[in-house]
């Protein structure tokens, strides 16, 4: 069965590599991010990424210090007990385990280390070897779609479909870092078009600002949000594209704004506030008897008018109807009670309160 509420309002804090294959530099981030993640009363998930590095890179390229991605690759590896501890670190932190990983080995370790999602790259969304290995997991799978084509977001959305695993799709502009005018927003809107059965999210690497796209990407409806994590500190590089734990806190304060400020969902109606149906209950108009009425009359459209003030007890526009019997005598411009004619706002308790507590 399809589930769409582990990804309902899901931060992914994306911790990538910057560890820099330090175990500890690993913990701190993890310890810090979740500290902030606690204090906005959020949920997150903190991601990390696995690669069978003896494998993933081809021997004869191994010592090719010149292409970054190889070289990077090396730099932050870590043991599998390493990740072991820091998945341990995760989930005693009370974030969700969440991982990419990057060749059918990694699908592996992710179950054995208790993942509890699967993340699919941008770059990887129509790999087959490695999609059929992560569907075989039965876990939830969480794609990114930066840079994609329509055709192969469709042919991976179905794959997913079609083996009933739980699936969120997220936006994505792979350019690290991006500038404002880069981010396409209204591809929330495709998505959530194309793909409504799923939920949409939004991976984001713009720097200028911790605000806006939040705002308006929770508007759009995306559920789903993801940014890049890191500390600050001398003895390694900081990405542009990440964000410190003050700026994720900018971001999850955001996202309690854009909820407060946006309400129920789009797919059904709000509930009023009382407050507001107060003020507009002091706009109705009430029922003033045109002349002196006896006790048994029967009231027609020539016995009444409407005014304002509507006062406490006294029917309204929204209730008056033809045919109504007075139970008790009233004067002229005298305000026609609820406990002035027989009728089922006199004789329902309920609605009489009711009544009985709104207007002047």
């Amino acid at each position: 069965m399809i589930n769409r509420d582990i990804f309902e309002d899901l931060f992914v804090l994306e911790l990538a590599n910057n560890h820099w294959g330090d175990l500890q530099r690993g913990l701190r981030i993890i310890h810090e991010f979740s500290s902030v993640v606690r204090y906005n009363n959020v949920r997150a998930a903190i991601k990390l990424q696995f690669r069978d590095v003896d494998n993933f890179i081809h021997k004869k390229f191994v010592q090719r210090e010149d292409i970054r991605y190889i070289k990077k690759t090396l730099d932050t590896r870590l043991t599998r007990d390493e990740l072991a501890q820091m998945m341990e670190a995760v989930r005693r932190a009370g974030c969700v385990r969440l991982v990419t990983p990057f060749d059918e080995k990694s699908v592996d370790l992710c179950v054995e280390l208790g993942a509890e999602i699967i993340k699919v790259a941008s770059s990887d969304i129509t790999d087959w070897p490695l999609l059929e290995k992560i569907a075989k997991t039965r876990k939830p799978v969480l794609v990114s779609t930066g840079g994609s084509s329509l055709k192969d977001m469709d042919d991976m959305v179905t794959f997913f479909q079609n083996r009933n695993i739980s699936l969120a799709i997220n936006h994505c502009v792979s350019i690290y870092p991006a500038e404002d005018s880069e981010l396409q927003l209204n591809q929330i809107d495709f998505l959530k078009n194309r793909y409504p059965n799923h939920v949409i999210g939004l991976s984001t690497h713009e720097y200028h600002d911790w605000r806006s796209s939040m705002l308006i990407a929770y508007a759009k409806g995306a559920r789903t949000f993801e940014r890049h994590i890191d500390i600050q500190t001398d003895d390694k590089p900081f990405s542009p594209y990440c964000s410190t734990p003050e700026q994720v806190a900018e971001w999850f304060q955001a996202f309690h704004k854009a909820r407060e400020m946006c309400g129920a969902p789009g797919t059904e109606k709000a509930l009023s506030q009382q407050k507001e149906v107060d003020y507009l209950t002091s706009l109705v108009r009430g029922v003033y008897a045109k002349r002196d009425l006896p006790e048994g009359h029967v009231l027609t459209d020539d016995d009444f008018y409407l005014a304002i003030p509507l006062q406490k007890g006294q029917l309204s526009c929204r209730e008056l109807l033809n045919d109504q019997v007075l139970a008790k005598k009233i004067k002229a411009d005298a305000p026609l009670m609820v406990d002035s004619v027989e009728s089922l706002y006199n004789r329902d308790e309920k609605l009489r309160a009711r009544l009985r507590a709104r207007g002047l």
